[in-house]
Parts: structure tokens; sequence; C-alpha cells
């Protein structure tokens, strides 16, 4: 994915320092830049990507202000060159300024709408431009994905579901969340989507879960588990209300079971019910008794019954109320 078949060199090059790393600045042809440069996507097999899939309509945007002519200028696009390019001076009077022998490809951090943009352009119009670029010299991967989550969320965002996804290997609930997604056995696996993008029966993004899991993991007894614990927690109380209501939760149209105002209803229920569910005295969750409360459950989820003018939180605090009284009847 990385390797270049010959070596490119890159002239007109300033080398500098940023925080301690070294960078390089300085711009190359637009055809050779779709050479020189990768995407990491964020379900690459090794765990480390984080690029969303290219949203093509930006790119045909992006295209569309390039064939403006002169006016249409654009930042530079962001670079991990990962050790694979080497800096050689002109001259020792001026150790900063050289040329780049690029042995492999960089990695895009920050520009892919633009690279897809450029590209589309240059094919159509049969036409070249330079392409301006900031390279980092060499970041790992963990340093890579961190500064990419800090420029997304700071400056133009990524959406929060994609930064959760970022950050599932250091906080839990993101963690849980993301497992819920990819998990087959999940009855999220089918109807959500981690990016945030919404489609056709993919209606439940991270960020959604993410705050519903929250609600449901919500008193220290729960919060306190480890992460594997609450997964297991919330796998057997979201199959249980699945499988309680299979033809609600597949038909989202019709139904409102898993609109986001009726998921944190239910989360917020759910979170007594599984207090219920620890035995006095343990630290554990009793998961075996989580579907007996779930079948005491009788609710019109119809989207034209009651339920269809339920809006926001206070909507999912109102019936979360209704919801404990079912399951666990005083």
């Amino acid at each position: 994915m990385n390797m270049l078949p010959n070596q490119v060199v890159i002239e007109n090059v300033l080398q500098c320092k940023m925080r301690g790393r070294v960078a390089y600045q300085s711009y190359f042809p637009a055809s050779i830049g779709v050479q020189l440069t990768y995407v990491k996507p964020f379900d690459l097999p090794s765990g480390k990507g984080y690029q969303r899939p290219v949203d093509s309509k930006r790119c045909d945007d992006f295209a569309l202000y390039l064939s403006k002519g002169q006016d249409a200028l654009f930042t530079p696009i962001l670079l991990n060159a990962a050790s694979q390019w080497e800096f050689a001076p002109y001259d020792s009077q001026r150790p900063t300024y050289g040329r780049l022998l690029c042995k492999g490809k960089a990695s895009l951090m920050d520009g892919q709408h633009r690279m897809g943009g450029i590209q589309k352009y240059i094919g159509e119009t049969q036409s070249d431009l330079n392409i301006p670029f900031l390279a980092f010299h060499s970041l790992d991967e963990d340093e890579e994905i961190k500064l990419f989550d800090t420029i997304n969320t700071k400056a133009k965002g990524i959406g929060p579901s994609l930064s959760k996804f970022l950050r599932r290997d250091s906080d839990d609930i993101s963690w849980i969340a993301t497992e819920l997604m990819v998990r087959k056995e999940s009855p999220f696996y089918s109807i959500g989507t981690i990016i945030g993008k919404r489609s056709k029966g993919r209606h439940v993004t991270l960020q959604n879960l993410y705050r519903t899991l929250h609600l449901l993991t919500a008193d220290y007894r729960i919060s306190s588990l480890s992460k594997e614990e609450k997964l297991i927690i919330a796998l057997t109380y979201y199959e249980a209300i699945q499988k309680r209501f299979s033809d609600e939760w597949s038909d989202y149209k019709e139904y409102r079971l898993t609109h986001i105002v009726c998921l944190d209803a239910l989360s917020m229920a759910g979170h007594e019910v599984l207090l219920k569910c620890m035995k006095e005295g343990k630290k554990h969750v009793d998961l075996s008794a989580i579907p007996k409360y779930i079948q005491k459950l009788s609710v019109d989820w119809s989207a034209q019954g009651a339920l269809r003018y339920l809006k926001g939180m206070s909507g999912s605090r109102t019936l979360a109320i209704d919801l404990k009284e079912q399951m666990l009847p005083r």
C-alpha cells in the first residue's frame, strides 16, 4: 500500500522543526502527488486506520472550485512520511534547503477530499497543478491518529462518532460502543454506523450508542466494572430487547423502538434494572435475570402510536418512567 516502484525526488524543500519533530515544506505536481500519497481507512485490519470513506460530492465540489482558475487557492495537505523520505541539503551553507528522496508513499493525514478533487480536476482538464504540503519526517501510528483527531475535532470536525472510534483504546464506553457495532451477534451490527453517516437501515451512530451506553452504566457500581463485563451486560440487555420486540427492532420506519429517544429511555430504565440484578454484596450483574425484566414490557412502539410525539431528552425521561414502572413495579 505504501511502496513506490521507483524513487521520487522533490526539489526546493525547506526542512524545519515543529515541537521537536522534523518536518518538510514544499510542493509537488498533482500528477506526482497522487502516486506519492495513500490513505489509511478507519477499518484497516491493523486497527491503526482512521480515515472515513471519501465523500465523492465533496471531491466534486473541490474540483469545481479549482476550475475557477487563479483565484482557487487552497491550504497545504498534511502528510506523515514515516521515515520513507530522506532529506538531502543542496550545500552545507544552507543545511535546511534541499531535496527529498522518496522511497515510499506518505500517509495522507489531512486533505483527502482536496486530493480527490484535484485528481478529478486534472483528469478532466488534462492539466496539472502544484500541491503544497507539510510532511512530518516520522510520526508513529498512535501519534498520527492523535494528530488527525485533534485537527478534525478542534478545527473542522470529523464528527463525534468517528472521534469516539479513534478513542476506543483509551475510553471504555467508546470501546464498548465500537464492539457493539462490529460484532455480528450484536443487535446494533445491522443498524449502526461507526463513521456517523446515516444511510438506509443504518440509523444509529456510534455517538448515539456512546451516549445511550453512558445512561445504561451511569451508576458507579456498573461503571466501575471492567469494560469486558460492561460489554457483556450491554449485549445481554439490548439482545433481550431485540428478541422481545424483534419486528419493531428491525423496522425503523414503522416503529420507534430504535429511534434514539426510545433507546435512551430504555437505557435510563435499564440502568435501574441492572442495579436490581446485582445481588447484595456482589460485584457482578446476574445476566440471567435481565431478560426476565424485559419480558414484562408491553409497549406500542408504532410510529403512529402514542410515542410519535416523543422528542429529546425530556421525552426519553418521560418514557423511561413508564418503562421502569413496567419492569420494576412497586
